[in-house]
């Protein structure tokens, strides 16, 4: 029974107990991925840590700070604090990884409304990073009872109580993203966080990313910490209008796409203008079954033909006008 229980981020949202959470105790992780990708865990600007995938050459999450970024870009541009007076609200995690963006999310609404139900879909493709997340305690400065709540999730895969319920899809998310779909999922709140377009170009897709919007409700907002002009017109394209979050440390603004153009922060004329060239060719993958290099191929094959302006000569433009 989750009755009579507070939930909310100790010391404030960026506040990292990291007493027994020291670098040197942490070792690298070996994914049980076929490709065995290797994890080595980070100290962020924030104190939170996050997993270095050294195959793919990125972060999970951002150095300036892993928590940060969770809030910053995606639980306050999707307005959890206000959509928790919902009696039940509804969220998708795309690239569930270490689980902080739904952890933020629970402890946003959780504050808000103590009796929130939430319902939470989840998407990853391996285990091994959600389990590592929780076995170091990188949740724990999470209020009860959020920890045991992600740490069932992620050792089985799915979790219901009173006041949460949540299931956890492994594998390919353009394939695990259909049964959602078909289980006619509505979102309040999408986060779309996959490692970079030219890394992991199949989930940054205008196919998967219209799959995302037949999960989305018609008052839901899809967050990413993304701005890639292929991204935007992708979100454009699939229905949604958009606009640009803030910046997490020396990253770009990632983009917050709704249905409704109701307070969403617009774009500025740089950002425009970046939409109208070639960089804005979407990735594309028909069947949702293409490799990344294929993906990757096709698009550049595409951006050769394109009669849209290069987009070195708005590169230059925009720095004539810095300068």
């Amino acid at each position: 029974m989750l009755m009579n229980l507070e939930f909310y981020i100790l010391h404030s949202t960026f506040c990292i107990l990291t007493d027994n959470l020291q670098p040197h105790n942490l070792q690298p992780l070996k994914s049980l991925m076929p490709d065995n990708k290797v994890f080595t865990p980070e100290m962020t600007a924030d104190g939170s840590f996050t997993f270095f995938c050294s195959e793919i050459g990125e972060s999970y999450h951002s150095r300036q700070g892993a928590i940060e970024e969770a809030q910053v870009k995606f639980v306050k541009p999707c307005q959890l604090a206000q959509k928790a007076q919902q009696p039940v609200l509804r969220l998708l995690d795309i690239c569930y990884g270490l689980g902080y963006n739904t952890a933020a999310a629970l402890g946003e609404i959780w504050t808000q409304n103590p009796h929130c139900h939430v319902q939470l879909v989840a998407l990853e493709l391996d285990s091994t990073v959600p389990q590592a997340a929780i076995a170091q305690g990188w949740l724990n400065h999470f209020r009860d009872p959020i920890p045991q709540l992600l740490e069932a999730l992620a050792t089985t895969g799915l979790v219901e109580t009173e006041q949460f319920q949540a299931q956890l899809y492994l594998g390919d998310a353009r394939e695990t993203i259909q049964q959602v779909q078909q289980g006619n999922f509505q979102a309040d709140a999408i986060f779309l966080d996959p490692f970079s377009p030219p890394n992991c170009p199949q989930l940054w897709t205008l196919e998967f990313i219209q799959h995302l919007a037949q999960c989305c409700s018609d008052t839901g907002r899809l967050a990413t910490y993304s701005c890639a002009a292929a991204v935007r017109i992708a979100l454009i394209t699939a229905g949604f209008t958009i606009g640009s979050t803030i910046e997490v440390g020396n990253r770009q603004p990632g983009t917050i796409a709704s249905f409704t153009e109701a307070n969403l922060p617009s774009l500025s004329i740089r950002e425009q203008e970046h939409l109208q060239t070639r960089a804005a060719v979407p990735y594309r993958d028909p069947n949702l079954s293409d490799s990344a290099s294929g993906i990757l191929h096709r698009r550049r094959l595409e951006q050769q033909n394109s009669l849209l302006e290069p987009t070195s000569h708005w590169k230059k433009r925009w720095l004539r006008v810095d300068s």
